[in-house]
């Protein structure tokens, strides 16, 4: 090979490199924003960012396969009216209420077209198109756990329905408003 085809070859491969960085670059931020805290957890989770890029990449195309709708506009009212006999019913017995509002959550998924599945799926699948508000329902499903336990506390009941609702507001579209609610109760 002459020095002509050494430096084509070398050019090639540079160019190939640059172009592999600008992808990874650009993949990495679109992951970052679609993701948001998601993108950490799954950072977290594999210890390596190509492994949950691509962790995320999968998910992403699961997802997608899904026929993810919003809700009809008499299902949205039906949950609404639902959300809030179970939130006037906290004042009154906060465990049942607690309990309802998970179960509800779980309805309003599957009506959206998000599989039943165990929660740990749920909650990933779930990430893909509300990323900003999973970790609400990952919180308020932690408490609902508790208390099956007995170990939850009213103040700890409340705070796992804010949770819910701040995930529920997403799910039927209230986003603006589950995003106030979501910075409101991390302060």
């Amino acid at each position: 090979m002459n020095t002509i085809g050494i430096v084509i070859v070398i050019a090639i491969v540079a160019i190939l490199a640059v172009g592999l960085t600008i992808y990874l670059k650009q993949r990495s931020v679109r992951l970052r924003q679609r993701f948001g805290p998601e993108y950490t957890r799954a950072l977290e989770e594999t210890g390596n960012k190509y492994k949950a890029e691509s962790k995320l990449e999968k998910l992403e195309k699961r997802v997608d396969k899904f026929s993810v709708h919003p809700l009809k506009p008499d299902e949205a009212i039906r949950f609404r009216d639902s959300w809030r006999v179970i939130q006037a019913g906290f004042v009154d017995d906060p465990k049942s209420a607690l309990s309802a509002a998970d179960d509800l959550v779980g309805e309003v998924m599957n009506a959206r077209g998000y599989p039943v599945a165990d929660f740990d799926e749920r909650a990933s699948e779930i990430s893909v198109n509300h990323a900003l508000v999973v970790e609400n329902y990952r919180a308020g499903h932690e408490i609902a756990l508790k208390h099956s336990k007995g170990q939850a506390t009213t103040e700890d009941m409340r705070r796992g329905m804010i949770h819910y609702r701040t995930l529920f507001d997403d799910l039927l579209g209230l986003k603006e408003a589950a995003r106030a609610k979501a910075a409101g109760s991390s302060t």
